[in-house]
């Protein structure tokens, strides 16, 4: 049934002959949550919210290689508990309480030989300051879930400062499937890492300048010579990732001492950790939709099972 649908789909966006006007603005909003995918889990890495809003910049002289240049701004929150939001004590803390939240903004450049470096810095904190026990109090007591017991225990306050650098570039295309590398390098006193993969693309995609996958749709002049009107494919993008240090498990970097009366859990991270990413994306001439499931081993070794979650994300692209 699922096989029928997406050819039909795949079908009538390949019969749409004119292209879309030049959107060069776009405002997208994700949200990450284990229980889209209806297995009844609330563990680890258990709700996301992001709010993006990107610009389109000219990008270049006659001549020049770079095709588009995109500048981004967020604001988010990533959500941590252990193997439930209820747990009778710290001793049954396998991944610590914890929250991010963050306000950050991107500067992506790519290039004619879909080629892009996108560049990345957060200000943000980790902590009962980021707002994680309320605000999961307050999904809980409005949709009727368990009492919460834990949060006690979670990371303590600090700043965050990093700054990433993600690099793609196209290996190999034929008319329906295409190949990509997928890299990225982070650096602050909150998550300090790298991670390499491939990306997979099956169906009505674009170049990597202006696509869906590099966060590239918005323009601000005709992309001409695209591949489709519309995108919408398949994806999927296994990666194995170093990690060098995690804040939402190792708490602060700089400052190892709880404190008098302080009831922080941290844990160490697990060196490397895999990951199997795959979904759908889809547009068009105005709006984006990305539905992917994500599958992460254990990050730390005390963690009873391995982790999984969803992610929706819907943009407007506007003049």
């Amino acid at each position: 049934m699922f096989n029928k649908l997406f050819l039909t789909l795949l079908c009538l966006f390949g019969t749409i002959s004119l292209f879309a006007q030049t959107r060069g603005h776009e405002f997208a909003i994700q949200s990450d949550n284990d229980s889209y995918l209806g297995q009844g889990s609330d563990r680890y890495y258990t709700n996301g919210i992001f709010f993006y809003y990107r610009k389109a910049l000219k990008a270049g002289e006659a001549g020049s290689n770079l095709q588009n240049k995109v500048l981004g701004f967020e604001i988010g929150q990533k959500m941590y508990n252990p193997q439930s939001g209820y747990v009778p004590d710290a001793t049954y803390i396998d991944r610590p309480f914890a929250a991010y939240s963050y306000i950050g903004s991107t500067l992506n450049f790519l290039y004619k030989n879909e080629s892009n470096i996108k560049l990345s810095a957060q200000l943000g904190i980790v902590g009962p300051a980021a707002g994680g026990e309320p605000i999961q109090k307050l999904i809980h007591n409005t949709f009727g879930f368990y009492k919460l017991n834990g949060w006690q225990y979670q990371v303590r306050n600090n700043v965050q400062l990093n700054l990433g650098a993600e690099y793609n570039k196209l290996l190999a295309r034929a008319s329906w499937i295409d190949v990509s590398l997928s890299s990225y390098a982070n650096l602050g006193n909150g998550f300090t890492g790298a991670g390499l993969g491939p990306l997979l693309r099956l169906g009505n995609f674009n170049q990597l300048f202006n696509s869906v996958s590099t966060q590239s749709s918005v323009s601000a002049q005709d992309q001409t010579g695209l591949l489709h009107a519309h995108e919408i494919f398949l994806y999927y993008k296994p990666q194995v990732n170093a990690v060098v240090y995690d804040a939402t498990i190792q708490g602060s970097l700089f400052n190892k001492n709880h404190g008098p009366g302080s009831q922080e859990v941290t844990l160490n991270k697990k060196p490397i950790v895999f990951s199997n990413q795959i979904g759908v994306a889809f547009t068009t001439s105005r709006f984006m939709f990305d539905l992917a499931a994500i599958f992460h081993t254990r990050e730390v070794k005390e963690m009873l099972r391995e982790h999984q979650w969803a992610s929706l994300t819907g943009a407007y692209r506007f003049k």
